[in-house]
Parts: structure tokens; C-alpha cells; sequence
């Protein structure tokens, strides 16, 4: 069974991030710079210094200590076999941080792995929308990729040890949920051996549900809250075959009002990824993609274009995106496949814009800065790219995965040059 101090490590780790992290690079001889302290620099231009469609969401951040220890709250729900004893928060920063274990098969003592960073700024965490974020691979990790190296609130340095800040973490318009799934991943287990040899599409969309159900009952005041998946890679198979999951079971719990994600559609087997990332102090040395996972994958959708169909008859919002680089997850391949779904473009699409495409713009200011192109169907479903970005959109291009995902979230169109050079 994994250590429970595991869980306090992690959520001490990044509450030390902010007063350690400046503390020892200040402290080191210089070094060859990497890509972690390229990343770093985006702390010189953020949204938090230098206001702009992004950051707009970020201007009224405010430090919060006073939010009520829920851990005294949820202690029925894991004495009820909610999960080990593995929950730990944080509240030391900007937002409340919490991690731990939720059991999904009590015996076979099979328990996933989530963690969760709340909204940042006081009061935001009961205003803003619960987000999921699924990583792909199959087996790649959610904490490991998705939280440390896209999206989360803290990035890791080239040295392996020292965590900083993200300015465009996606906590500045959501809580946002980072779960390991399925089971084998990161630090997501089962104490039934045979489990790691019965992974698949379905199997995961039901433990993933069964997540859900059992994480809402421990944190009760997301109950009925607007509930949005998101994720990339092979994650266009597990978000869309979740939302199904919850649409089935018609949970009065789970509000789902959208998807988003780079549409891993039609495929003949899931898609290797060879790397490993290793965070060696914080993380103790743990490989965030599963090598036998993947290589035990029987169970998949050939595509999951049918679900989105479903999806979208059922008012679920749409939003597939990929990196215009993006080499695993192409645009192209984007394109032919949502063109078997034969949609036309929204009347008011095309009333309102001449181009089927049409750049979209991160920044307004001066002549502005294309972010990448959109285009929007009939069913609520929009296609855009994000210029300049490969496979893992929000570390290539942070800035412009946020404003992403904020307009996402918003159910608004992303934005046009037409009030360049005002305020938009």
C-alpha cells in the first residue's frame, strides 16, 4: 500500500515552493541554462505583472488562509472506506491544495490518486467551475506531466529539485482536479495483482466515474457545481468515454457542461510516448509513464466519434484543440477526422465572419498577437489550434492555452482583432 506520508510530502513540497525555490537559486552558481529556467522568465512578463486577456482573470488575486479545514468535515466519508488514510491539505499560498486517495474497488482494494489545487484568490474557489485534467499515453501521469510540467500551479527547475510558480496555471479560472488514471499509473494502485494486467477504455471510464461519485461525497460543496473535463493525447478517449460515463448514469451529483481536448479519435492501437520524467527530491524518484500499462492495454475504442456525437445531442459543449506542431496529434489528422462527422459551420459563424477559419488572438494590444485559428460547428462543437505549440499545448504555449481554456470555460468566442489596440 502506498505511504500516506507520500501525500504530505508532496502538498509540503509545493507549499515551500514559493519561499525555497527563490531562496536556493539565488544561493547557486550560475548553470547552463534549461528549459525549466527558460519557463522560469515567463514570471518577467505574466499576466500578474502585465494585464492582458489572460490575466484579466488573475488581477484580483488575494492571499487566502482563512478557508475552513474540510479534512475534520470528510473524516465519516474515509472512515466509510472513502480511502486510505492519505488526504492532505495545504493553505499556505494564494489557494488551498489537497491530495490523497480514493478508493474505487473496496475489495480489491483498488484506489486512485488525485490532486487538487483550488481556485486562486478568496472567495474564487466557491465561484469558479470544478476542471478535470486527464493525461493520455495510455499511462501517462496527470500529476507528473499534466500538474508539473502544462498546467498546474508549479513548474519544476532544470535541477530536478526546485519547484517555482506558474503564472499561467489554469487555477486562475478553475479548481482543478489532476487525477492518475487508471490504475498503475503514477501513484494510483491496486492491492489486487491482477488488475495490472485489465486495462482498457472501458475499464478506466468506469473507475473513473466510480472517482468521481466517491471524491464528491468527500468534498460535497462541488456537488451540482459546473463540472468540465479536459485533457490531451489519448485523453481524447478518456474524456469523451467519461462524459458518456456520466451522461448514462445521469448522476445528479455531476453537473458536466463541456469537454475539450485533442482528439485522439481514430486510432488502430494507443500511441506509445517514450519519455520519462523523473522529480527526484519531491517526487522520490517515481517514472510518470507506465511502460507496462500501455504494453497491457487490450480494451480500446478503434474511435470515439460517435460519443461526441452523443455528447453534443445531449447540449454537452465541444472544444477539440491541437498544437499547430503538435507531431503525435497533428492538425491535419484533427481536421479529417471531424470531417466524418460532416457538421456545418454555425449560421451565426458564418454571418458573422467571411472565413470558414479565422485567427484568433491571445493579445489585443497594439496590432495584436494571433494565438492560433478557430473554427465553430453547428452543435456547439469548435476546432481551434494554438500557434507554435507541439503535443503538450499548455507547456509549449502557456499563455495561449489559457486564454484557451478561460474562453472555454466561459462558453465565449475566442477572440477577434477587431477592438485591437483597446481594451478587450
Amino acid at each position: 500500500m502506498k505511504s500516506t506520508a507520500l501525500v504530505s510530502s508532496l502538498l509540503l513540497a509545493q507549499c515551500l515552493a514559493l519561499s525555497s525555490g527563490t531562496a536556493s537559486a539565488a544561493n547557486k552558481a550560475p548553470r547552463r541554462t534549461r528549459q525549466g529556467d527558460y519557463l522560469n522568465r515567463l514570471l518577467r512578463r505574466s499576466p500578474l505583472s502585465e494585464p492582458s486577456v489572460a490575466g484579466a482573470a488573475m488581477e484580483e488575486t488575494v492571499v487566502s488562509t482563512t478557508k475552513t479545514d474540510r479534512r475534520a468535515a470528510s473524516a465519516v466519508s474515509r472512515e466509510q472506506g472513502g480511502g486510505p488514510r492519505g488526504e492532505a491539505a495545504c493553505r499556505g499560498s494564494e489557494f488551498a491544495q489537497y491530495a490523497g486517495y480514493v478508493m474505487v474497488d473496496a475489495a480489491a482494494g483498488r484506489a486512485l490518486f488525485y490532486y487538487l489545487p483550488e481556485a486562486i484568490g478568496n472567495g474564487n474557489s466557491s465561484s469558479k467551475p470544478l476542471l478535470l485534467w486527464l493525461n493520455g499515453g495510455p499511462g501517462c501521469s496527470s500529476l507528473g506531466y499534466g500538474a508539473m510540467e502544462e498546467l498546474g500551479p508549479f513548474r519544476v527547475m532544470s535541477d530536478g529539485k526546485t519547484l517555482y510558480r506558474n503564472p499561467y496555471s489554469w487555477n486562475h479560472v478553475a479548481n482543478v482536479l489532476f487525477l492518475e488514471s487508471p490504475t498503475g499509473v503514477g501513484y494510483s494502485y491496486s492491492n489486487t495483482t491482477a488488475d495490472y494486467s485489465r486495462f482498457g477504455d472501458n475499464k478506466t471510464a468506469e473507475d473513473a466515474y466510480l472517482f468521481l461519485a466517491n471524491w464528491m461525497d468527500r468534498f460535497p460543496e462541488y456537488k451540482r457545481r459546473e463540472f468540465y473535463i479536459a485533457g490531451e493525447s489519448y485523453a481524447g478517449h478518456y474524456v469523451p468515454q467519461l462524459a458518456h460515463q456520466i451522461l448514462r448514469r445521469s448522476s445528479p451529483s455531476i453537473n458536466l457542461k463541456g469537454i475539450m481536448v485533442s482528439l485522439h479519435t481514430v486510432v488502430h492501437q494507443p500511441q506509445r510516448h517514450h519519455g520519462k520524467i523523473l522529480l527526484h527530491t519531491y517526487l522520490q524518484n517515481v517514472s510518470f509513464f507506465s511502460d507496462h500499462l500501455w504494453r497491457n492495454w487490450t480494451d480500446y475504442d478503434s474511435t470515439v466519434l460517435p460519443i461526441i456525437r452523443d455528447l453534443m445531442e445531449n447540449n454537452i459543449r465541444v472544444w477539440v484543440y491541437s498544437g499547430d506542431i503538435d507531431g503525435n496529434v497533428p492538425v491535419t489528422s484533427t481536421r479529417y477526422s471531424l470531417k466524418q462527422l460532416q457538421l456545418p459551420v454555425a449560421e451565426k459563424w458564418k454571418n458573422f465572419y467571411t472565413q470558414k477559419w479565422r485567427p484568433w488572438f491571445s493579445s489585443t494590444k497594439g496590432t495584436g498577437e494571433v494565438g492560433g485559428y478557430v473554427v465553430q460547428y453547428k452543435g456547439d462543437l469548435s476546432f481551434v489550434t494554438v500557434r507554435g505549440a507541439g503535443h503538450e499545448v499548455p507547456s509549449y504555449q502557456p499563455e495561449r492555452a489559457l486564454v484557451l481554456v478561460q474562453h472555454f470555460l466561459a462558453g465565449k468566442t475566442l477572440p477577434d482583432c477587431k477592438n485591437c489596440g483597446q481594451d478587450y
